[in-house]
């Protein structure tokens, strides 16, 4: 029996095509429009809202249902119940890693976390007042030039030791950026800390200190870098993959995802969370901004999401972590958080916002902790950017392994001018 599924489209002129209708394992149903060009015509989907630009494997969000899957598994039971590189095992691997997978993964992670000396010289190439996303993207892509034996994307294990350098060492590159930012001598990673605590450490330690970690604060860096470890086929994933189509190496493709995040409209939305609050200032003004907000005023940062028209399935453990920092901070009481608290309130009982599905997301906490973590906001951006690294390279992994990938190149609807003859510069 044929079950074959198609939607046929009929031109005005009498000729028709078929294109064959596609299911996943989970999501929306998919129509495969290659044979558009057979008609001599192709679609119209700026930002590609409604087309899929490849297949994968990785990460299924469901927005409607406020759904986010890594490998099937959903985003709150990894919060809650592992850590960010066995997280990182999975998104590579498909699969969670037993306990001898784990302890060796994380070896080789953790034995290549420092960088090549000459890239700490590269660093006084930059301003001193550059801003760490500037150098993450400079740094990031240098890294070819240190680690060109493994280049061969073609060779799967070539692959696997860049995707293992780079987790290793964007934390690394991240914590001198910041470093390098506030005058501050370069801390390099020890062996004995975990990912999130070595990165941490590289931060705010210094030499003339013993430095001694918090497992309260430890523990939140970590949900937040497993929480934003991959988001399936994002801005900057795209951008990844579609830089990645070429044959570029995968340093450079990642510096390019870097590059993309860095916009503020994908990074950025943690920090811009934070001034909204901010510019609230006191929750006396919150009734205020509110309306303002109903009355296209102000905007509200932090609610709603592109993706979800639902509760973010991210927020809530990021909520449950903003209050476990706080307490263990004695910062509970805090105006910012009690204007938080205030706005989240109005915001989940508000008619306006229920109707709107203005729901508290990811971002509208993240900021808060990172803030009381001591990360300045410049460096919001940067966070993302290492955790987001691993489901990059994932995703180029993926498209790579395929064998069978083109390079991409979108097509465009064309309005500018028809035809015109050239004419002397004398007589125009």
């Amino acid at each position: 029996m044929d079950n074959k599924r198609v939607a046929t489209l009929t031109l005005d002129d009498g000729r028709s095509v078929e294109f064959p209708i596609l299911s996943g394992t989970l999501g929306s149903d998919v129509i495969d429009i290659k044979n558009l060009a057979k008609l001599g015509l192709f679609t119209y989907d700026p930002a590609f809202f409604s087309t899929a630009s490849c297949t994968s494997t990785i990460t299924f969000i469901d927005g409607d249902a406020g759904l986010l899957y890594y490998r099937g598994y959903p985003i709150e039971q990894l919060a809650e119940h592992s850590d960010f590189l066995d997280v990182s095992y999975l998104l590579w691997n498909g699969e969670l890693p037993d306990a001898a997978q784990s302890a060796k993964f994380k070896d080789t992670v953790t034995h290549h976390t420092m960088v090549h000396e000459q890239i700490a010289r590269f660093f006084s190439g930059f301003r001193r007042d550059a801003h760490p996303m500037a150098v993450m993207v400079g740094v990031g892509g240098a890294l070819s030039a240190f680690y060109h034996d493994s280049l061969d994307i073609n060779d799967a294990e070539h692959r696997r030791i860049s995707a293992m350098r780079m987790l290793a060492k964007v934390p690394t590159i991240a914590a001198m950026a910041h470093k390098y930012y506030t005058g501050a001598p370069f801390m390099y990673p020890k062996n004995k800390f975990s990912y999130a605590e070595n990165l941490l450490y590289m931060m705010f330690a210094t030499p003339t200190e013993e430095y001694q970690s918090n497992p309260v604060l430890v523990r939140a860096l970590d949900r937040i870098l497993i929480l934003h470890a991959d988001h399936e086929q994002n801005a900057s994933t795209s951008t990844v993959r579609l830089a990645g189509s070429s044959g570029a190496n995968p340093f450079a493709c990642i510096a390019s995802g870097i590059a993309a995040l860095w916009g503020p409209a994908h990074g950025g939305a943690n920090e811009a969370a934070l001034k909204m609050l901010e510019e609230v200032g006191d929750i006396s003004r919150v009734p205020e901004y509110v309306q303002g907000v109903k009355d296209k005023k102000y905007r509200l940062m932090g609610f709603g999401h592109r993706v979800y028209k639902n509760m973010d399935p991210r927020a809530s453990v990021m909520r449950q972590t903003c209050h476990e920092v706080l307490k263990e901070l004695k910062l509970e009481n805090s105006k910012l958080f009690e204007l938080a608290m205030e706005l989240e309130r109005v915001a989940l009982s508000d008619p306006y916002f229920i109707d709107h599905k203005l729901y508290p997301n990811v971002d509208f906490y993240s900021g808060i902790v990172l803030r009381a973590l001591g990360i300045p906001t410049n460096m919001f951006t940067v966070i993302f950017a290492v955790a987001r690294t691993v489901g990059w390279i994932s995703q180029w992994n993926e498209m790579i392994a395929e064998g069978d990938h083109k390079i991409g190149r979108p097509r465009q609807l064309y309005r500018g001018a028809t035809k015109r003859d050239f004419v002397p510069v004398g007589s125009r």
